[in-house]
């Protein structure tokens, strides 16, 4: 069984199934995703669940719920799906503590890239080895993602 590196752990999952995981994940379920997108439940679910693979959600509605429920398990999949890897930073102060707690972490992952060099001395990369670095790579990218964010939100205009 092959895993998502993205998520560290557990199966990859087909467009199908991470639609009907961000719906179950969803405040409210598959019945709050249908009532908020203005959709009548009895047909409409079936286009959402994966129980239903012959029902398809079409492309404006796949947009309306992209736009909706924001789920990590329908973003994780289409990175894999297109290669990429996508982050929405989460604003952190960029004060003096974030700044230390950001080079204490890097420093901390530092020390968990070194300890690779022994672990890979074969050249084989095997999968969990893979996981944790793409697990521990995410975390460093979006601890510096966040730490601009912060600081373009505390940004001042020169006035120059």
């Amino acid at each position: 069984m092959r895993t998502d590196p993205t998520q560290g752990l557990g199966p990859e999952l087909s467009l199908e199934q991470a639609i009907d995981r961000d719906c179950r994940d969803f405040r409210g379920g598959l019945t709050a995703v249908c009532a908020i997108m203005g959709k009548h439940y009895d047909s409409f679910q079936k286009r959402l669940s994966v129980s239903h693979p012959e029902n398809h959600l079409s492309v404006r509605d796949f947009e309306q719920f992209l736009e909706l429920v924001r789920g990590s398990a329908v973003s994780r999949t289409l990175d894999r799906l297109q290669g990429r890897i996508s982050y929405q930073p989460v604003p952190v102060e960029s004060l003096p503590d974030a700044l230390k707690a950001m080079a204490d972490k890097c420093h901390q992952e530092a020390l968990f890239f070194a300890s690779l060099r022994d672990g890979v001395a074969d050249s084989i990369w095997r999968p969990h080895e893979v996981a944790r670095l793409d697990a521990h790579g995410d975390d460093i990218i979006r601890l510096i993602k966040g730490i601009l964010a912060g600081a373009r939100l505390a940004m001042v205009e020169d006035d120059l």
